[in-house]
């Protein structure tokens, strides 16, 4: 039976407030919660959430908590309507709090890029999570919301014209901005647990792994999420080349995930895949071939040396660490732009945009965390639970609130 959370002591607790994300979070949280919020800052450290909230300038409580602490992730669950994770890689820090929602009927938003977390999650947790009434929800930064909400967009245009079923689908990426320490930690933390078992690699390599209902998934043949071509064969109005997206294989899971919770409801025929852009120029082939060939072989190389001690001391000198980011002028100057293009069983087609200002791995994606947590603790949401999607479990209004904030979502038909 659904727990009711409407007399819990705070709406949203924020843990991780004291990391990089975790305070671009709270800072925009600041601005961004109605007035009579209750939110708390929750970390490891008193000192520093303390810090942390003197620095914003708020009343808000502290909570201390340790990802390792059961007892204390349970208490603190158990104390709020909805929390919203920044500590990671989840892999290694993330199931505790996940168990401790599910059982509490606690609603949660995380970051992860990390199926193998989300497969665990759903095999653990999804029973108590839907027995609890709790929205689990997964990858509510720039992996994945724009890619999740996208296609639902599209979807759901398709639907208002009557269009038929969603067909070929590929997302285009183009961005500035760069790779966050904890988006490789977590890269790292799935290539540690693959060398440690090695059926888990099944996982990343199937496109359909995190499926609600394996016996449903759409038979459209093969779906790779390497590329290297150019950018007219996708539609006639692009120009230059396109090559592999480091997130795609994350990303799609994700939206084909959706497909599943909402009924196959994207189509039968279904086919999706991202790609990113890598220019117009006369050597763009050779930037594009080198992208895909150099996310391969890193994939490869960081495997390897993840199976013994001296690869991870060296991976540890060599890459960005957790917790870092790039400056606030950096951060600004960021900014992302999604366009997915997609083609219905009446032979019309659409594109969707998807775009707005930050670096898509720091400044948008705290506020694209933020206003999931808000979603979940504010407004009315359909009725499901179980570890779930963005779409799935907030799609339309989370798409509102996300335009709200400045961030442009606009499905066009061609």
């Amino acid at each position: 039976m659904a727990k009711d959370t409407t007399d819990r002591e705070f709406d949203l607790v924020l843990f991780g407030a004291t990391g990089f994300v975790g305070v671009l979070t709270a800072q925009y949280l600041r601005g961004a919660a109605p007035e009579g919020a209750r939110i708390a800052l929750a970390g490891r450290s008193e000192a520093k959430l303390a810090a942390v909230r003197a620095e914003l300038g708020v009343d808000w409580p502290v909570l201390v908590a340790d990802s390792s602490d059961q007892a204390a992730l349970d208490a603190m669950a158990a104390r709020t309507r909805v929390v919203v994770t920044t500590v990671g890689p989840y892999l290694r820090y993330g199931v505790p709090l996940v168990r401790a929602c599910a059982a509490a009927g606690t609603h949660y938003a995380d970051l992860t890029g990390e199926p193998l977390f989300i497969r665990d999650c759903i095999d653990r947790f999804e029973d108590d999570a839907v027995r609890t009434g709790a929205k689990i929800v997964n990858s509510c930064g720039y992996d994945s919301i724009p890619s999740d909400l996208s296609v639902y967009q599209l979807y759901r245009r398709s639907v208002e014209d009557n269009a038929g079923e969603l067909t070929d689908t590929t997302l285009v990426a183009y961005l500035k901005g760069g790779a966050s320490g904890g988006t490789i930690d977590s890269g790292r933390a799935m290539m540690e647990a693959i060398a440690a078992d090695s059926s888990k690699a099944s996982i990343l390599a199937h496109p359909y792994s995190l499926s609600p209902d394996k016996s449903m998934d759409p038979d459209v043949g093969r779906q790779t999420d390497q590329a290297l071509q150019r950018a007219s064969t996708i539609d006639a109005s692009l120009e230059g080349w396109v090559t592999t997206f480091i997130m795609a294989s994350h990303n799609t899971k994700i939206v084909r995930r959706s497909n599943g919770l909402l009924g196959w409801v994207y189509g039968k025929n279904f086919r999706y895949r991202e790609v990113m852009n890598a220019g117009k120029s006369p050597a763009a082939p050779l930037i594009a071939a080198g992208m895909a060939g150099g996310i391969a072989a890193t994939m490869v190389t960081g495997a390897l040396l993840s199976r013994v001690a001296v690869g991870r001391r060296l991976l540890d000198r060599v890459l960005p660490k957790p917790g870092t980011g790039p400056s606030e002028s950096a951060r600004r100057s960021g900014w992302f732009t999604m366009k997915t293009f997609a083609a219905t069983t009446s032979g019309a087609k659409y594109v969707c945009t998807f775009a707005g200002h930050g670096d898509p791995g720091y400044q948008a994606t705290s506020v694209m965390l933020g206003q999931a947590g808000l979603c979940l603790a504010f407004d009315d949401l359909p009725d499901i639970a179980g570890i779930l999607t963005p779409a799935a479990a907030m799609g339309d209004a989370l798409t509102e609130r996300l335009r709200g904030a400045d961030i442009t979502i606009e499905v066009a038909r061609a």
